[in-house]
């Protein structure tokens, strides 16, 4: 058989946010301080949750998932940059790269996933507050979190040979690869953005229908951190991707990149700890001795 011309690619060399030798310091010492801080900060959200039995909910179980989720998303890329500034070696291997992007892109899929569900729990302890209990049962909260997880995985592994940086030093027709990449992109994103729509437009319609202003507010505030970190999600979403600021295409994917897998997962813990009344009581709670009781939602 005649052989064609063949290209091995054995590493990628990363640009790095910044080329200038002066920068590297201060970006090594930013980026550190970012790590820790999420790491920290969402492992205490994971502590709480698990000792206080307080906070033994299907809410709360939904956000210990999604603090892990945060804390291995920042941990696929972070650590890799904070080396390579160290050393000042930006390459990375063929292997390396593939499998930081697909795990980089199943923590996002995962946090998106689980913003439908909690989304979906709100809903039924609000429109639906006498059947709570019955519906969000340990079996379906079982379900609702083990499938964001096996769902993210198999959305990757379908398309594995579809990473960006693949189709672009591909030398064959990339159509089909770029269709299905654009499609299963599209439908992650949007199916449970659609569906978070739909649960808040049914508890807000819930909530007017209410006709204590003390009853509204009680209702709307179970909402407050999680629509927060939905604004911060998707927020960055559509400023980065649909209205880009700089028409330089590299240096929006470049930041979209780094709040997709920094500066979400690190304000995540700062929204809830600061406004979750439950959440910030937990340390103390153990020390004053108060019950355990179930939260009512």
């Amino acid at each position: 058989m005649h052989e064609g011309n063949q290209t091995s690619i054995s590493e990628f060399l990363l640009l790095g946010l910044s080329s200038q030798p002066g920068q590297q310091e201060l970006l090594f010492a930013l980026f550190l301080a970012m790590y820790l801080v999420t790491v920290v900060g969402n492992a205490l959200i994971v502590l709480a949750i698990g000792l206080d039995s307080y906070l033994h909910t299907p809410m709360y179980l939904f956000l210990a998932n999604l603090s892990l989720a945060d804390i291995s998303s920042i941990s696929t890329s972070v650590p890799k940059m904070l080396m390579n500034i160290q050393t000042k070696s930006p390459s990375i291997s063929y292997e390396s790269c593939i499998t930081q992007m697909y795990f980089s892109i199943v923590f996002v899929v995962i946090d998106n996933f689980l913003l439908g569900v909690m989304a979906f729990d709100r809903f039924v302890a609000i429109c639906h507050p006498l059947n709570y209990t019955t519906v969000m049962g340990p079996r379906l909260c079982l379900w609702l979190t083990a499938t964001p997880w096996a769902l993210s995985n198999t959305v990757t592994l379908t398309h594995p040979s579809a990473p960006p940086i693949g189709l672009l030093l591909s030398c064959s027709d990339t159509t089909v690869h770029e269709l299905v990449l654009f499609v299963m992109g599209s439908s992650v994103i949007t199916l449970p953005f659609a569906f978070i729509l739909v649960s808040y437009a049914c508890i807000i319609t819930a909530v007017m229908r209410l006709s204590c202003p003390e009853g509204r507010w009680k209702a709307f505030s179970t909402c407050g951190s999680h629509l927060t970190v939905v604004f911060l999600f998707y927020g960055t979403i559509v400023g980065v991707y649909f209205f880009p600021s700089s028409p330089d295409p590299d240096n929006r994917d470049k930041v979209g990149a780094l709040l997709f897998t920094v500066v979400t997962p690190m304000m995540s813990p700062f929204i809830y700890s600061l406004r979750s009344t439950d959440v910030k009581g937990a340390p103390r709670r153990p020390l004053l001795g108060e019950r355990a009781l179930p939260v009512m939602p």
